[in-house]
């Protein structure tokens, strides 16, 4: 296996503790590896305003770093959060999606900055306020900002429930809307082609890595496809089934047992010492 040159880790249930904290061994291990020249990209489903504190708590915010946001919706610098690469929603198939949940009684949410707007009022969006602090937003123009373009949309709810509507939504989108679980209680609708595994692609590209020099670490299916494209991908040891059969490693540990940690140190630290 080549050297690693470059490690994505997600956040949420990977990097973060079940109190999204960081832990001092994780944050050394990560710190190590920055200054022996190693880009670290954090690639998450939270927009650029809700991974600002980690990228400070972890000295990320320096130049040629970056970040994958909105589920790689967005690539952002690091440091100045100058927007590299956006895509949003197509208009026609993001519309027709959020009618279908409308009339189904679902509510959708969606982040702009450090507001979380919702089409209606719903206890999952008191989640969301727990792991970033932004509050819910009824907005009485929601489909408007549908319309108007956003990098994606979510709708909470029953796991049961969720997972009956990605098939329908999968069956009525095709290929003109991105659709996966980020976690049992969120399905998430991104534009087309559009994951952090295009998005991992993308920044690996600009810092000059080979895939077989990449390393992913995420634990839902919103990591899948930046576990399947790097040369080393890893499963949490607490994630979902599904993405530890096509992970090549699972981690020994779980996200509250430093898992990223004890993989960092095995498979790029211990290697270089």
């Amino acid at each position: 296996m080549r050297s690693i040159r470059l490690i994505a880790l997600d956040l949420d249930d990977t990097l973060l503790r079940t109190d999204l904290t960081i832990s001092y061994r994780t944050r050394k291990a990560i710190k190590r590896c920055a200054a022996a020249g190693i880009s670290v990209v954090l690639a998450s489903g939270r927009n650029y305003n809700n991974m600002l504190r980690y990228v400070k708590l972890l000295a990320l915010d320096k130049k040629n770093n970056y970040l994958i946001c909105d589920n790689g919706s967005a690539i952002q610098e690091a440091a100045s959060g100058n927007i590299i690469h956006s895509v949003t929603l197509p208009a026609k198939p993001a519309l027709a999606a959020f009618d279908l949940l409308d009339a189904e009684g679902f509510p959708v949410q969606l982040c702009a900055g450090d507001t979380l707007y919702v089409s209606r009022e719903n206890e999952f969006a008191m989640y969301e306020k727990k792991l970033t602090g932004m509050e819910q937003t009824v907005a009485p123009d929601f489909r408007n900002m549908i319309a108007d373009g956003c990098n994606k949309m979510i709708i909470p709810g029953d796991p049961v429930m969720l997972r009956q509507l990605e098939a329908l939504l999968r069956n009525i989108a095709g290929d003109d809307l991105t659709i996966f679980t980020s976690k049992p209680y969120y399905l998430e609708i991104l534009p087309p082609a559009t994951d952090k595994g295009a998005a991992l692609e993308k920044v690996s590209a600009m810092l000059g890595v080979e895939r077989e020099e990449v390393m992913a670490i995420g634990d839902s299916m919103n990591d899948e496809a930046m576990i399947r494209w790097s040369g080393l991908g890893v499963a949490m040891r607490n994630g979902d089934e599904r993405v530890k059969q096509i992970a090549n490693v699972v981690t020994e540990r779980s996200n509250d047992e430093d898992g990223v940690a004890g993989t960092i140190e095995r498979y790029i630290l211990n290697k270089r010492t």
